[in-house]
């Protein structure tokens, strides 16, 4: 019981990390995989989440050792990694939460039945909802927010996927054929898939401000082995819903011959209908809830870290990074990410699928380079040496550092040639 308290006490970081990586990666990528190819995909999915761990886990070890963020790390080891994940930073904040609150809007106006309200004019609202949720509350409301969240999103999930079980998998239409998993399009489907599962490597830094703030917050931070108790918790629950929702496609859509949407809006929409011609109708609220928390979590925890994450690098690139820390700042943030996603979503939303084409591909190809930074904070004089992660941790982190850059060398090698 003292130790179910002790990670209750802490729960905040993984509970965001899980939060923030249960959206497009889970429903659309887990859900597509189990629909297109079956069960095979549990291995990338597995695999993925298992050499990716060291990425994420440095980013609370580090900051529960030295008190300091990731970036500051990284401007510790020199200005040429700040200046390089600034740039990281740029191409994907630019266009990533307008991208998370329209697919998040599209999932509202499907709920609620409001298809003659504008996507536009949902997305401004949940702008400003979440904007007022994270000025006013800041941290500790986003936090006690999502501690209410993902009970109701696990919950729902779980239902949906013991219903789909017990209701049996369909019946393949005729003469259906498999597609095939080794070819060109089965190959780039599973890189992709490896990319984003469970999130992108960049997200490890925002682990690490959001444990900044939750130590500011209480006053006093955990024991490093507690800390990374609460995050194993987060990064757990993060692979296991990966695997409901594979289960969910696999027994819903695999063999049904249903061409599925490259659009996540209506991929989502066709799952959730797809969903309840195989459940039943009653099921649809309990789905359509499913999806719409998966999101909306997603699109608040990525509006607060591209916000917190961008005020951290200005800081330090411009050496005043304790004037920056102050809540103004913080609001001036939240803001302006606002304000840029709804230019982005009204002005560019025709180039919409190119921009975040670039931003993905840009962050999916570096990921090892940030992997190996991150390792690098950990394993400086920052720490002490009992601070450090272990050999065998050490071990795994190359491995996935040399199995992503094979993968992201033949990812850039397939869109070049």
């Amino acid at each position: 019981m003292l130790k179910l308290n002790t990670i209750l006490k802490n729960l905040g970081p993984g509970l965001l990390f899980a939060s923030m990586a249960i959206g497009t990666s889970h429903l659309v990528l887990s859900t597509k995989a189990g629909a297109q190819y079956g069960w095979l995909m549990i291995i990338p999915i597995v695999l993925a989440n298992v050499l990716k761990y060291p990425f994420f886990e440095f980013g609370i070890r580090y900051t529960n050792a030295t008190g300091k963020s990731l970036i500051e790390g990284y401007r510790n080891r020199g200005k040429g990694y700040l200046w390089f994940y600034a740039f990281i930073t740029l191409a994907t904040g630019l266009a990533t939460p307008a991208a998370l609150c329209s697919i998040t809007a599209g999932l509202l106006i499907n709920l609620l039945g409001l298809q003659n309200v504008s996507l536009a004019l949902v997305a401004l609202g949940l702008f400003i909802f979440n904007s007022i949720i994270l000025i006013i509350g800041k941290y500790k409301l986003l936090e006690t927010t999502l501690k209410f969240l993902i009970p109701v999103l696990f919950a729902a999930l779980l239902a949906t996927t013991i219903l789909v079980i017990n209701k049996g998998a369909i019946t393949p239409v005729t003469n259906f054929e498999p597609p095939k998993i080794f070819d060109e399009l089965g190959i780039l489907f599973i890189i992709t898939l490896i990319g984003w599962m469970p999130t992108a490597v960049e997200a490890s830094s925002w682990l690490s401000l959001w444990s900044v703030e939750k130590y500011k917050t209480n006053g006093t931070k955990p024991a490093l082995k507690d800390a990374l108790q609460e995050f194993n918790l987060g990064y757990i629950l993060t692979a296991i819903l990966a695997i409901f929702f594979l289960i969910i496609g696999c027994m819903t859509l695999y063999g049904s011959g249903t061409e599925l949407s490259g659009n996540a809006i209506t991929f989502a929409d066709q799952v959730i209908n797809l969903f309840t011609t195989h459940i039943g109708e009653w099921a649809y609220v309990l789905i359509a809830i499913s999806a719409f928390a998966t999101m909306y979590s997603t699109c608040l925890t990525n509006h607060d870290a591209t916000a917190r994450v961008s005020i951290d690098i200005i800081g330090l690139l411009v050496d005043e990074h304790n004037k920056f820390k102050g809540k103004k700042y913080y609001a001036m943030g939240i803001i302006v990410i606002s304000i840029v996603s709804l230019i982005v979503l009204f002005v560019l939303s025709a180039n919409m699928g190119l921009i975040l084409a670039f931003a993905t591909t840009v962050s999916f190809v570096l990921a090892p380079i940030v992997g190996y930074m991150n390792l690098k904070n950990v394993m400086s004089e920052d720490l002490l040496e009992k601070q450090r992660p272990k050999r065998r941790l050490q071990l795994l982190t190359y491995i996935g550092v040399i199995f992503l850059s094979l993968v992201s060398i033949y990812y850039g090698w397939v869109l070049m040639f």
